[in-house]
């Protein structure tokens, strides 16, 4: 059997970072710290974790020579600390002689800082301060440079301490106006000022409330902190680590309160409510557990990890402890890292014994019955299954797996000889409309059948055993897609690292053609594959070797899995784009609508909220109202919902900004409905990635809400970049209205360019086939 090359005209352009497609704000703290303050900038990093729980953004530690312990220390109190030196020659063009001089040191940082170019907002804390309440406010600020007025001296002048600088800030242009003035001397520079920088300024400053820089000269006569303070600052030269000052007692003991050992920081915060980080929550609670064995710490560390998709290490952290038989909850959770990583039987063990507790058993019976059904024992999986609504009849994982398995007719297939097996994500009813699409789209690319006659439906998720290996080595070939499969946490298992659970030696002994057929890498921007990764990229080795055709559904997935593969193998992964794409092409008697609905679609999505939006989520949500509004006066705007969990922005535009927008529950429809659907509407605005695919290949025309990279791989694949803006645009609404009124206004001839677009793609998926057909014999 030969394996055709791929085809000429694929070369891979070079793709930018997750960051850089998706426009996600890269944030960060910044501190100058020198050994004399170390004490001090020590206890802010404690009181910053202890009072934002949630909040890990980069800390840029600005410095001019450090000891290796006092870094030591500092690393150990955040987990993403960044060391940059400063350039000492600095010192001589502003320092006046008083190089010693703390004050001209920091100033002098504060000039470093807005020479920082990777980060988009840079918050500054001075090392006096400490954190008392929620930062949310300043992390969401995305315009202009943020400071707290001056108190006493005149409210044309910042505040020393707390600056909020935004990109356009971070930039040679300011850099110079701010070296002009240092050189010129023309500045005042004393401990109310911050000399250069508001010589520049002159008062033009986002004034932000005292609140945020609550200077300690205002509590003199012992007065308490008022209530709602979120940064109170030590100013003065008596600071509460070298002894305090008199008149200032309450004050001094809220900085007191942060001044911890490692052992009282650490069971503080595991303490604390709320939610937690998940790099906080890891970084201060695995040696919390190492020292104390605590079990309920361990259980909290180990479901964050899970949360990140860091299987094995929930399970490194959580095995070696005596969990106690009547402690319920982190038996479910051990249980359920276990069966993450494919330790099926251990898995079952701990499941059940958190199955004899009532406030846990729905959950571990949910999970038992997964272990049953991945292993085919539907029998099993719907007795798990009807055992969890017993205890709780609104268990929704328990419904959908007793729907699964209960009632089923195995369809009447063909003969096998003249069968392809196809492992897919097959989707449940009211499941993603993307995914539930998929499988007879990928089938249409290779014929006109898609049913059982000349299919063999092997589900992604279920373990790929000596018995399912019998069943496609009886078929004529085994076809592998579509779909986002590459992604380690929608169906973790520890055989493959990647959705379909397949167990490297079986995969081996697969003797059929293997056609890997528009698969996509699906990493979000931030998410990594842990411990797992060892494991992801042996089987991805393997199954590249075994494949006698390897599409991927965009370049940016080509040039990320290329990158991950030995040279030898590169060149057997090609462009593959989703069949959705091209659905026009591939449904038998596709006929473009006479007319269109007078209706624009709109589909958000919240899976991985945290990596889709960061800190900007009421941004989006602001923004979002301001284009449905404006574009209502051209049509009808709906929301389009592919899962239940998208139906959110409907409820949140609703609450938040009083706008109703009718709901089309997609994830109701069958196949024809969902394509008939996008193909009346005028126009769909959308952030899942079938959201704009599945439309564009219906021929309507799409502006996608960039969250993922996929979507910009998408675009860029059909050299239309311009139909895409980041859910973190800062005129986000403007610019979609624009976009959507521009491809609105003559809409025909968009359409067009869609067909055309469209028709680009065709030509590679019919030279894709041409060679399909040669390795599977017809």
């Amino acid at each position: 059997m030969t394996t055709p090359t791929a085809p000429t005209g694929t070369t891979v352009p070079p793709v930018p970072t997750a960051n850089a497609l998706t426009g996600k704000r890269r944030i960060a703290f910044a501190s100058f710290v020198d050994e004399n303050y170390l004490p001090g900038f020590l206890t802010l990093l404690r009181s910053l974790a202890l009072s934002n729980p949630n909040v890990c953004e980069d800390f840029l530690v600005l410095h001019d020579g450090l000891r290796p312990d006092s870094v030591a220390k500092i690393r150990s109190l955040h987990p993403r600390t960044d060391f940059r030196r400063v350039n000492a020659e600095h010192y001589d063009t502003y320092a006046k002689g008083d190089q010693d001089n703390y004050l001209v040191r920091k100033a002098y940082f504060i000039l470093d800082v807005f020479r920082v170019r990777d980060y988009d907002t840079v918050i500054t804390l001075d090392t006096d301060m400490v954190v008392l309440d929620d930062l949310g406010e300043l992390l969401r600020l995305r315009e202009g440079l943020a400071a707290v007025p001056q108190f006493f001296y005149g409210q044309h002048k910042l505040n020393s301490g707390l600056l909020v600088i935004q990109r356009e800030y971070l930039s040679d242009a300011f850099c110079a106006e701010l070296d002009e003035v240092g050189r010129a001397g023309t500045y005042e520079l004393d401990k109310h000022d911050q000399g250069i920088l508001n010589a520049v300024l002159d008062g033009d400053f986002v004034h932000l409330d005292a609140r945020y820089n609550f200077v300690k000269r205002r509590l003199s006569g012992d007065l308490p902190v008022p209530e709602g303070t979120a940064i109170l600052h030590f100013t003065g030269r008596h600071k509460p680590w070298q002894g305090g000052e008199a008149g200032y007692a309450e004050a001094e003991a809220r900085w007191h309160e942060h001044d911890l050992s490692d052992a009282e920081f650490h069971a503080a915060y595991l303490a604390a409510g709320g939610a937690k980080h998940h790099d906080l929550l890891v970084h201060y609670g695995t040696p919390h557990v190492l020292r104390t064995s605590d079990v309920e710490s361990a259980r909290k560390v180990a479901a964050a990890h899970i949360a990140a998709g860091e299987y094995q290490e929930a399970v490194d952290l959580l095995s070696p402890l005596r969990i106690p038989v009547d402690e319920a909850w982190p038996h479910e959770v051990l249980g359920h890292a276990l069966m993450s990583v494919s330790r099926y039987e251990e898995a079952r063990a701990q499941l059940l014994l958190a199955a004899a507790a009532p406030n846990r058993a729905a959950t571990a019976y949910g999970r038992l019955a997964q272990i049953a059904w991945i292993h085919g024992d539907d029998e099993g999986a719907a007795r798990h299954a009807l055992q969890g609504l017993g205890v709780d009849p609104t268990h929704r994982a328990n419904r959908l797996m007793h729907l699964r398995t209960t009632g089923l007719t195995p369809p009447a297939e063909g003969p096998a000889s003249g069968q392809l097996a196809h492992v897919a994500f097959y989707m449940e009813r009211q499941g993603n409309a993307g995914d539930k699409l998929l499988p007879e789209s990928v089938r249409l690319a290779f014929g006109p059948d898609t049913g059982p006659s000349r299919w063999h439906s092997v589900h992604a998720h279920r373990l790929f055993d000596e018995a399912a290996l019998e069943r496609v080595n009886a078929r004529r070939g085994l076809v592998i897609g579509g779909g986002g499969l590459f992604i380690p946490d929608t169906a973790p298992n520890g055989n493959s690292g990647w959705q379909w659970n397949v167990p490297d030696d079986v995969l081996e002994r697969i003797d059929v053609p293997v056609l890997v057929y528009a698969v996509g890498f699906n990493a979000f921007d931030g998410q990594a594959y842990g411990h797992g990764r060892k494991r992801f990229l042996s089987s991805l080795r393997k199954l590249v070797e075994r494949s006698a055709f390897f599409g991927l559904r965009n370049h940016g997935s080509i040039e990320k899995v290329r990158d991950l593969l030995p040279p030898e193998l590169q060149d057997k992964v090609r462009f593959q784009p989703c069949p959705t794409t091209v659905t026009r092409q591939l449904v038998q008697g596709w006929r473009d609508p006479a007319d269109r609905e007078n209706t624009i679609l709109v589909n958000a999505a919240y899976d991985r909220a945290g990596l889709r939006f960061g800190h900007d989520y009421g941004h989006f949500l602001g923004e979002m109202a301001t284009a449905i509004t404006a574009l209502g006066e051209q049509a009808e705007v709906k929301c389009v919902a592919h899962s239940l969990d998208d139906e959110r922005i409907a409820f949140d535009l609703r609450r938040e900004h009083g706008i109703s927008l009718p709901v089309i529950p997609m994830y109701d429809f069958d196949n024809d409905a969902i394509r008939d659907t996008y193909a009346r509407t005028k126009l769909v605005i959308g952030m899942r990635g079938h959201a704009g695919m599945i439309p564009f290949g219906c021929g309507t025309p799409v502006v996608s809400l960039i969250s993922h990279p996929k979507m910009a791989y998408f675009l860029a694949d059909i050299e239309r970049p311009e139909w895409g803006i980041s859910v973190h645009d800062r005129h986000l609404g403007a610019r979609l209205t624009e976009r959507v009124t521009e491809l609105l206004a003559d809409h025909a001839a968009t359409v067009a360019d869609v067909h055309g677009r469209q028709q680009e793609l065709w030509k590679v998926t019919e030279a894709n086939a041409a060679d399909l057909r040669v390795i599977v014999g017809r």
